[in-house]
């Protein structure tokens, strides 16, 4: 039985470690079988803080390396993204959609906690149509940094979406609640890839 391998994608002033510290009660209540690989921004090696800045600048830059990142292999069955990170998550499976990327860059799934998405004129073309990528949306009722209605405008580009919401704050939480539906979700993932 092979293992999912999951591409995860922290926050604004995140980090790969960061976002593995922030992710560690919930990973503690997934199945073994999930490889979780934590990479960090491209401009945090110049110092910077984040996949893009206001007004989505420097979005180009970070849909190009991911796609390269992802074309390198070996292949990621899905992507996993906190706050900046889940917006990102959401465009790159709008892009994956879109059949602007080359073949091998493929997600069966996204999950996404305390995303929020892009309205701009340059993503329009990227979400003409709902995504059919299974997806999961972990929205907290009391998250003052992204407002639970922004992270159900992003559920919203999905056609089928799993919104599983909490009482907490902007956090990627752990608790049963939560986690129990967010292994389900991967378990069917992982029974589909095994048929």
């Amino acid at each position: 039985m092979s293992d999912l391998r999951v591409l995860c994608l922290h926050g604004y002033h995140g980090s790969g470690a960061i976002l593995r510290d922030q992710m560690a009660s919930l990973t503690r209540s997934l199945p073994a079988n999930i490889e979780l690989v934590y990479v960090d921004a491209p401009t945090l090696a110049t110092g910077d803080f984040g996949w893009w800045h206001e007004g989505f600048d420097g979005w180009e830059r970070t849909r190009d390396w991911a796609i390269e990142l992802v074309c390198a292999g070996p292949r990621f069955d899905g992507v996993f993204g906190f706050s900046q990170g889940a917006a990102l998550a959401g465009l790159l499976t709008a892009v994956q959609e879109s059949g602007t990327a080359p073949p091998e860059f493929h997600f069966r799934f996204a999950a996404m906690v305390g995303g929020f998405t892009s309205d701009l004129p340059k993503h329009a073309v990227l979400f003409q149509h709902e995504l059919t990528t299974p997806s999961v949306h972990v929205i907290g009722r009391g998250d003052v940094i992204v407002p639970r209605k922004d992270s159900l405008r992003l559920a919203d580009r999905f056609a089928d979406p799993l919104v599983i919401e909490h009482s907490g704050g902007h956090i990627v939480p752990g608790h049963d609640a939560v986690a129990g539906p967010i292994a389900a979700f991967l378990g069917a993932r992982k029974e589909a890839d095994d048929e």
